[in-house]
């Protein structure tokens, strides 16, 4: 595995601003759309699942994420690339295996981005 650097989503200042505070800029449309292309797999988003259920700072052998899907290694390995370009994941070899995790708080910024802003309270 390549050890690249990685520009995680929403860091930095404009990070906190939702889909419905103001409308995209090009720039960002563009990083968000390999976000969401990334998610818009089945296998992906069951991979994405898998890892992040080890909950924060928890990390998953691609031993144990390969029998869980009908599909090959290589290409078990093509999806987790494309999670890790995507700036969702990262990895670690360690001897043989290699080691995926979430990248901390990059689900949380996700989630803040489809978020709206809640204005109303519902009256019971």
């Amino acid at each position: 595995m390549s050890k690249q650097e990685l520009e995680v989503i929403g860091q930095g200042t404009a990070c906190c601003q939702g889909l419905a505070a103001a409308p995209l800029d090009e720039e960002r449309a563009a990083e968000l759309a390999k976000v969401f292309k990334a998610l818009g797999d089945p296998v992906r988003l069951r991979l994405l699942s898998m890892i992040a259920s080890r909950g924060e700072g928890g990390e998953v052998c691609v031993c144990e994420l390969t029998p869980a899907f009908d599909l090959s290694q290589p290409t078990i390995s093509h999806h987790l690339k494309l999670l890790r370009q995507a700036g969702l994941i990262d990895c670690e070899r360690r001897g043989t295996w290699v080691y995926y995790w979430v990248l901390p708080g990059v689900l949380d910024r996700l989630a803040g981005f489809l978020t709206t802003p809640q204005t109303h309270q519902a009256s019971v």
